[in-house]
């Protein structure tokens, strides 16, 4: 069945119908900016409503292989998993992929896919390029790429670094390394000295080789570091120990927040910040929960959770 077919029978629509919806899709997006971490912007391409409705339907329909290294995005695997893959070694090297999904284009999308799985029908191909990509010019007919705001981004971005992922899982076993990627965040540890320093190299030839100069390492955030110091991955600490952390600097300002909550001086966006910590804390660390109840009490640490 094609895909047309199988969207307009999901979404109960007649084909027509997801045709002409899907025409100007690449176009159906709002596009704003947010700051990032460090410095500069990120560029937000998000969907409009009815074609959010489109990509998740996809969702549903899709069956494209994600390797077993590839962690974000997945139900039931999180940050968490990322780092206790990697709490028994003492050596790491973290790599970040550089403007990350603004750097995949459909036709790039389609060069990879066919090296993975058969390609689908032509006229299910340029429904798929309508439906998973956005189109960042002015003009009609400029080039698309995938957007950092649609829900079918992360799952195709998964899907476009399978084969990568798979010749990078293979070179790192045959050498006790342990690799894992978390969407543009490449981890790779060891117990053995030495042998992360040709990492880099190696990453820097195989995204050559499969994706030309598309795709390319961040060489700024490129960070070597050992069990001499805290080794961080994805937002979590591994201490000396290989015990999972959430780090001096965020349990500081989560007391400092919970002191804030007991003056009554948060508003209610800085409450449910609170709050998301506090899960992220019991989810990593829930000794440090323990540790809260001691020193705040149980009434309040609940009430901070159930507001």
């Amino acid at each position: 069945m094609s895909l047309i077919k199988q969207l307009a029978f999901s979404l109960k629509k007649n084909e027509d119908e997801v045709i002409r919806f899907l025409l100007n899709a690449p176009k159906k997006y709002k596009v704003y900016t947010i700051p990032k971490r460090t410095s500069g912007h990120r560029v937000i391409a998000q969907p409009s409503k009815e074609l959010k409705i489109y990509q998740r339907e996809y969702l549903e329909l899709q069956q494209l292989p994600i390797h077993d290294t590839a962690i974000a995005y997945r139900e039931g695997i999180s940050i968490k998993e990322n780092a206790i893959a990697h709490k028994d070694n003492q050596y790491l090297l973290k790599l970040d992929l550089e403007n990350f999904f603004n750097s995949i284009s459909n036709h790039l999308f389609w060069e990879i896919w066919e090296s993975i799985i058969p390609l689908p029908l032509k006229s299910d191909k340029q429904i798929l390029d309508n439906l998973l990509f956005w189109c960042p010019s002015k003009k009609t007919g400029g080039n698309l790429v995938l957007s950092i705001g649609a829900p079918t981004s992360p799952l195709i971005s998964n899907f476009f670094m399978y084969k990568f992922d798979s010749i990078v899982s293979k070179a790192c076993l045959e050498k006790n390394i342990t690799y894992t990627r978390y969407a543009d965040d490449l981890t790779f540890s060891t117990n053995y000295k030495d042998t992360l320093f040709e990492v880099p190299l190696f990453i820097k030839k195989q995204l050559t080789a499969l994706f030309g100069n598309s795709i390319r390492i961040n060489r700024k955030k490129t960070k070597f570091s050992s069990k001499a110091h805290n080794r961080h991955i994805t937002g979590i600490t591994i201490n000396n120990d290989g015990k999972l952390s959430l780090g001096r600097k965020r349990k500081r300002y989560i007391k400092h927040l919970i002191h804030q909550f007991q003056l009554n001086t948060l508003g209610k966006e800085d409450k449910l910040h609170l709050k998301g910590l506090m899960s992220f804390a019991k989810h990593i660390e829930p000794i440090f929960i323990q540790s809260l109840v001691k020193k705040y009490s149980f009434e309040l640490i609940t009430k901070i959770m159930e507001e």
